[in-house]
C-alpha cells in the first residue's frame, strides 16, 4: 500500500500524435490530486498553446545553463527540439502528496528510471489504435508539409519499438475507454496490485502498425 503523504510519478508516453498530451490534460481535469509536470522546450508555440500551462518555451542558450546546473530529471533533443523536466517543481508536488503526470517520450522516461527515486512510479505506453488514425491525427497539426508528416511517420516506426520498456500499454482507440483504462492502472498500482495487460495483444497490434 502506498502511503497517502507521498505522491506518485505517473509518466504517460506515445510517439508523436496518438494523443497523451490529451490524455494527460484529461486526467489532470478529472482528478484534483493530479498535477502535470510542465516541461521546457526550445520549440515554438503551436497555436492554442499558452505559456507556463502547456509549456515553457525557453530559447536553446537558457536550456543549456538549465542542463549545466543540472535543474533537469530528464531532458531530450525530439524533432530537433530540446524538451526537459525540471527537477523543482516535481519535488514540491510529490512532498505535498500530489501524484504527478508526465507527459514525455522514451527517452525521458529511461532517464527517469535510472535514476531510482524513492516516489512510485508507473510508466504506461499509449498506442493509436491503426496507422489512419494517426497519420489523420499528425494532418491536423497544421503539419502541411508532406516532408514534416513522413518524419513523423518513420519515427513513429522507431518509438513504437520502445514499448516493452513499460509497466503498462494501452491502446487510445476511444479517449473515454483509453482514460479509464489508464486510471484503472493507477488505482490497482497505488493499491499495490499488479494490474496485467494482454501481450500477446499488444504485440499483434505493433506488428499491424509497423507493417
Amino acid at each position: 500500500m502506498i502511503s497517502d503523504r507521498t505522491g506518485v510519478m505517473i509518466v504517460i508516453s506515445s510517439p508523436s500524435g496518438v494523443g497523451k498530451t490529451t490524455l494527460v490534460k484529461l486526467l489532470a481535469k478529472r482528478n484534483k490530486n493530479f498535477e502535470i509536470s510542465i516541461s521546457n522546450t526550445t520549440r515554438i508555440p503551436r497555436k492554442n498553446e499558452i505559456e507556463g500551462k502547456d509549456y515553457y518555451f525557453i530559447n536553446e542558450e537558457k536550456f543549456n545553463d538549465l542542463i549545466k546546473t543540472k535543474s533537469f530529471y530528464e531532458y531530450a533533443r525530439v524533432f530537433n527540439n530540446l524538451y526537459g523536466t525540471l527537477k523543482a517543481p516535481v519535488i514540491k508536488n510529490l512532498s505535498q502528496g500530489k501524484d504527478v503526470l508526465f507527459d514525455i517520450d522514451w527517452q525521458g522516461s529511461k532517464q527517469i528510471k535510472r535514476l531510482k527515486l524513492k516516489n512510485k512510479l508507473i510508466s504506461i505506453f499509449i498506442l493509436p489504435p491503426n496507422i489512419k488514425t494517426l497519420r489523420d491525427r499528425l494532418s491536423n497539426r497544421d503539419m502541411k508539409d508532406k516532408l514534416i508528416l513522413q518524419e513523423r511517420m518513420s519515427q513513429f516506426n522507431r518509438d513504437v519499438l520502445h514499448w516493452k520498456e513499460y509497466d503498462h500499454v494501452v491502446i487510445n482507440d476511444d479517449l473515454k475507454k483509453c482514460y479509464q483504462a489508464v486510471m484503472s492502472i493507477i488505482n490497482c498500482e497505488k493499491k499495490g496490485k499488479k494490474f496485467l495487460f494482454d501481450q500477446n495483444k499488444i504485440k499483434e497490434k505493433i506488428s499491424e502498425l509497423i507493417s
